[in-house]
């Protein structure tokens, strides 16, 4: 990590954040690792949100952090199928995607993913895109039949990220990739996040969503969990639904070398620094 004065750092820091003093304790701990973060949820539909998303973003770049996005894009997604008089089925989570929607789930993110980079360049932040159109690095295979043109990554070509870091810029992942015949495939943007946090050997994966991260029987947030509470919540029904994937992705990261998974909500202001820089965290870090 390049030096930074703490004059620099105050001044980077927002009011709001984690305080000076406990971000100086934490900022040797992700000293050249990779922070993988995907967003998703109201972060990408709330101006708000999405604004707050991109300075903390900026935020670690300039202190010197190494993070690596990957947004997806489902809200938006769902909207412009809409209007395209395209009805969305799912599959345990999973959108099932016809030729007809493969190319306007491809138009959203592509057009996302420019509008992240742009965004974070008037951070004075620099990122750089990476789409089944640009530096493609997943290669994929079908998932199932059923879903369609929905493919699970198969290999990543994490070169192209290491090269995008190196020059100090942000990469800004899209959820799509290409099969050997450079057919495009959607991909859930937890298991491409998952994937890609695996390969590079990422110190942490976060996921920002729409809940407060592992709520309990009474509703309560868990501020950290292991598999055998994870296994007993799902037993009694405490976590269900979409929420069961999520989880198990995360526990399949953390068991394959990445340090923490966090999940965080996009909703609270600076959730990210709170989560990377201050003591209490934010959501909820699953452990083995």
């Amino acid at each position: 990590m390049s030096k930074i004065t703490e004059a620099e750092i105050k001044k980077i820091l927002p009011l709001e954040g984690p305080s000076f003093e406990e971000v100086k304790n934490y900022l040797e701990k992700y000293n050249d690792e990779y922070i993988v973060i995907k967003c998703g949820g109201s972060v990408l539909v709330d101006q708000t949100l999405f604004d707050n998303f991109i300075k903390d973003i900026s935020i670690l770049n300039k202190l010197g952090f190494i993070p690596v996005i990957i947004h997806g894009g489902g809200k938006r997604i769902s909207n412009k199928l809409n209007e395209a008089g395209i009805k969305s089925n799912f599959i345990n989570g999973l959108r099932v995607t016809d030729e007809k929607s493969i190319s306007i789930v491809e138009g959203v993110l592509n057009e996302f993913n420019k509008e992240i980079t742009e965004a974070l360049k008037k951070n004075g932040c620099e990122g750089q895109g990476i789409t089944n159109k640009q530096n493609n690095i997943l290669l994929v295979e079908q998932e199932n039949q059923n879903l369609g043109f929905v493919g699970s990554p198969k290999e990543i070509n994490k070169s192209i990220i290491e090269q995008i870091v190196s020059k100090k810029k942000v990469p800004v992942i899209a959820p799509l990739g290409l099969d050997k015949d450079s057919q495009v495939f959607n991909i859930n943007a937890d298991t491409a996040a998952g994937a890609i946090a695996k390969k590079l050997n990422a110190r942490r994966l976060i996921i920002m969503s729409d809940v407060e991260g592992v709520l309990d029987y009474d509703k309560k947030l868990i501020s950290e969990i292991n598999t055998n509470r994870i296994n007993e919540l799902i037993k009694n029904e405490t976590i269900s639904g979409g929420m069961i994937p999520k989880i198990k992705n995360c526990l399949d990261v953390a068991s394959n070398g990445v340090k923490g998974v966090c999940i965080i909500d996009g909703r609270l202001n600076h959730s990210i620094l709170f989560e990377l820089l201050s003591d209490k965290g934010s959501g909820t870090l699953i452990r083995l």
